[in-house]
């Protein structure tokens, strides 16, 4: 990790450490889009030459058969189980309280307005298998789709060498009643949910993280009209971390190495105003790094990462909400006096036994969050991610009778006579009868 000191850095400086340390090449473009078509026009028999191409498995049906989700309970460890259904009764807490109902609001006499949310009927959750399995990714994005109340829920993961899913993630899905899973992976498996192919169903919006390469499909099918839609383009895991000299340096290096393990595209920063937690930091990560199972991949993320003596704790929440990071972690004397100071933050945690972790898996908010700044426009995951809204508008005679000189003259100055007639003629026709 680089320091700098903030009283140092220019304006140009300060826009330049925002910048994220990863981008997508042109060629990686050009192999998706060209793959993505591919699965669009040849289906199954194009899925089946990436599967052994990409994931060294032969697939002749990629459908998981009911016996095997079923009896993937019994291949997991009880504790791992157990963990499992904690995580899922806190994140069904935090997101059933987000069903709310819709206000009914009468914009002036006789003129009612409102929305409903209708879930989206069928989505497409992708959950990743790389170097271990992710049944916390099962469940962050499937309890807010079941909540939601999409009709069919389409589940897809990458086969194992030996051509079966991970059993973590199907005893997560099966405790969740969730039963259409496909053995597939990676970019193709975002196209063939696109656009469906014999044996996988096309769905209306795609949910869930990936490398590179399924991050790149989710773009180009989401531009493509015969496409679906996505939740949003997750990039390598960030954090950011505001400390004060109250901070414990260990548990700051804790911290910033649980997200730096995660790719080395990855970034953590860390904001400081003690410049002695600072370097005492920089020293611990180093020492907790020789530690870790993934040091080599968290070592690559570190060269991307940097830390900030800042002058104040305010100056610290500036630059904060002009990164925007994926996760933001206070770990200062009073955190909560920050709350209404953060502008852009995909989640926040607060004070010193708060950890990323806690979200990223059972706490009860969701880990899809928005990366690469995005953060300043884009939401996490949500149950309204797998909804959409109509309104509704319900409007008496005597409403109309208001609405009418506002109507017609608007209509009619935008040069649109059948618009203010749709008005006028109403009113006519039941003054005449």
């Amino acid at each position: 990790m680089k320091l700098y000191s903030s009283n140092r850095l220019t304006r140009e400086d300060r826009k330049r450490l925002c910048l994220r340390p990863w981008s997508i090449d042109t060629s990686l473009r050009e192999t998706v889009a060209s793959l993505c078509l591919d699965v669009k026009q040849r289906g199954d028999d194009a899925l089946k030459e990436y599967s052994k191409k990409f994931d060294a498995v032969p697939i002749s049906e990629f459908g998981v058969a009911t016996p095997e989700i079923e009896d993937a309970r019994s291949n997991v460890p009880p504790a791992l189980v157990a963990a499992i259904e904690h995580a899922a009764r806190n994140i069904r807490a935090f997101h059933a309280a987000q069903a709310r109902t819709e206000e009914r609001i009468e914009t002036e006499t006789g003129v009612v307005c409102w929305r409903e949310r209708r879930a989206i009927d069928t989505v497409g959750l992708y959950v990743p298998a790389g170097s271990a399995p992710l049944p916390s990714t099962v469940l962050m994005l499937g309890i807010p789709a079941l909540l939601a109340g999409s009709r069919r829920i389409i589940l897809c993961s990458p086969p194992k060498s030996n051509g079966t899913v991970d059993p973590a993630v199907l005893a997560a899905a099966a405790y969740l009643g969730i039963r259409e899973i496909y053995k597939v992976g990676g970019a193709q498996a975002i196209a063939a949910m696109a656009y469906g192919t014999q044996s996988i169903p096309k769905v209306e919006k795609i949910f869930g993280p990936g490398n590179q390469y399924v991050t790149e499909a989710k773009r180009f099918v989401s531009s493509d009209p015969d496409g679906a839609a996505i939740d949003l383009l997750a990039g390598p895991s960030e954090l950011l971390i505001i400390a004060d000299d109250s901070a414990d340096s260990t548990i700051v290096a804790a911290d910033l190495l649980s997200q730096a393990e995660h790719d080395p595209q990855s970034q953590v920063v860390l904001l400081t105003t003690s410049e002695a937690l600072a370097e005492a930091t920089m020293s611990e990560v180093q020492l907790q790094l020789q530690r870790l199972p993934r040091n080599e991949i968290a070592a690559k993320s570190l060269d991307n990462s940097y830390a900030i003596v800042m002058r104040s704790v305010e100056e610290a929440v500036g630059f904060s909400n002009m990164y925007a990071p994926e996760h933001l972690l206070i770990n200062t004397r009073s955190p909560e006096i920050l709350v209404s100071e953060i502008q852009n933050a995909g989640s926040v945690f607060l004070g010193s036994f708060a950890p990323v972790t806690a979200g990223d898996y059972a706490s009860g908010t969701n880990h899809t969050l928005p990366t690469g700044g995005s953060a300043r426009w884009v939401s996490g995951l949500s149950v309204e991610s797998f909804q959409k809204s109509m309104t509704f508008q319900s409007i008496t005679r005597h409403g109309l009778e208001r609405l009418a000189p506002a109507l017609t003259t608007l209509a009619k100055a935008e040069g649109l006579e059948a618009h203010a007639r749709a008005v006028t003629q109403r009113l006519d026709r039941q003054v005449r009868s």
